[in-house]
């Protein structure tokens, strides 16, 4: 892959479902991660974790 140039995931053939990760990052700097394969899924998990109290943010990334 030439350099500088990204690929869409959204044309991966390689992939039967794709993957979301979960980032959970703590007011102490712990961070907890959490991969999905339904993005439905990560995001009602990011929602409820961004309503603890304890939590700092959460944010879903694709993997691929």
């Amino acid at each position: 892959m030439p350099s500088g140039k990204r690929l869409s995931f959204a044309h991966d053939k390689r992939r039967k479902h794709h993957h979301w990760r979960v980032i959970v990052i703590y007011p102490d700097g712990e961070i907890f991660a959490r991969v999905y394969t339904d993005q439905e899924k990560a995001k009602r998990f990011a929602e409820r974790q961004r309503k603890s109290p304890v939590v700092q943010n959460a944010r879903i990334q694709q993997m691929s």
